[in-house]
């Protein structure tokens, strides 16, 4: 957890002023978050139509690294709430002559932008320069490091209580994958112990799992042994920086081991669900039969981004009433 993070995210009256990480945040912030999402989407008819929400607002997209979905839909969240969006070119911007982050804040901030969506490839950058806005401006971490991915969290959370319901205590969720490195696994972990998820495990190579895993995580080096009961199959991306490491045989020997395919999704529950955050490396960390199956929610989860991003952006500018 990121210094001061719960205290620095929150209002003196509980609100939120930041989101940097699902960490230490409580309960009944997370499920706010996911009550807004569902109401903007049962308010738009589940197309996710312009609302009034940010209009003279101005929402920045400070990406210092590559992004497709995350970026994409953040853009399209802050121009569905009515939001003006700068999206920030790096390769262009005075960061290639030398200026801190710190000091693209201070100049975006000087022409009133009031919200700044930032990844970054630093562990704690949000953080940072949450710590130096002025009053009025938020922050929202869209990865940083392999620390924290609040909004996939959440987002993975959404889709989770859609398709399975809010009874998080009967649920057993399994992460597969690079769980040591992920900024998306330990959002998720965060996220799921705090709404309480009853069997909450994890899955990879024994190389890539953390050796301080909260005592209620169960971890599994085996993949077999792993999915037995599950009703929620998150697989990760792997990294493929990993195999230069030596942490990884090959490709095809992870997908051997850690690949979900049909034989290992049919020793999950029979309603099971199957989650990728994206991008995904078809045969390697999922089958492209399992990821376009019947039982995947992939592209839903990219759906849901949009309203939960929504719901964020709105929570954090105080444009809707509790």
């Amino acid at each position: 957890m990121p210094p001061d993070g719960p205290s620095l995210q929150l209002t003196a009256d509980g609100r939120l002023r930041h989101l940097l990480t699902l960490d230490g945040l409580p309960r009944a912030v997370l499920v706010d978050l996911l009550d807004t999402a569902a109401a903007i989407a049962a308010a738009t008819g589940g197309k996710v139509k312009k609302l009034p929400v940010l209009r003279g607002r101005t929402v920045v997209n400070l990406f210092f690294e590559p992004s497709t979905r995350t970026r994409t839909s953040f853009e399209l969240a802050a121009s569905r709430l009515s939001a003006d969006v700068v999206n920030f070119d790096v390769a262009t911007s005075s960061t290639t002559k030398g200026e801190s982050v710190l000091d693209t804040l201070r100049t975006l901030e000087a022409m009133h932008c009031d919200l700044f969506v930032v990844r970054h490839k630093e562990n704690g950058t949000p953080d940072y320069l949450a710590h130096h806005v002025r009053d009025g401006v938020s922050i929202i971490n869209a990865g940083d490091g392999d620390n924290a991915h609040p909004t996939q969290g959440l987002l993975d959370a959404y889709t989770i209580r859609r398709r399975k319901g809010a009874d998080f205590p009967r649920l057993a969720v399994l992460l597969v994958g690079d769980i040591l490195h992920s900024r998306v696994a330990r959002s998720n972990l965060h996220a799921l112990r705090t709404l309480g998820v009853g069997d909450l495990r994890v899955c990879g190579p024994r190389a890539l799992l953390p050796a301080d895993l909260d005592p209620g995580v169960r971890a599994f080096d085996d993949f077999d042994e792993a999915l037995p009961g599950a009703d929620v199959i998150m697989m990760l991306r792997l990294q493929k920086e990993r195999m230069r490491e030596a942490l990884v045989p090959s490709e095809a020997a992870y997908f051997r081991d850690y690949g979900l395919d049909a034989r290992r999704l049919s020793l999950a529950r029979p309603d099971a669900i199957v989650m990728h955050p994206g991008p995904m490396n078809r045969g390697v960390e999922i089958a492209s039969d399992i990821a376009d199956g019947r039982q995947s929610v992939i592209l839903e989860q990219v759906s849901n981004g949009l309203v939960v991003r929504m719901a964020v952006m709105a929570r954090l500018a105080g444009a809707l009433p509790p």
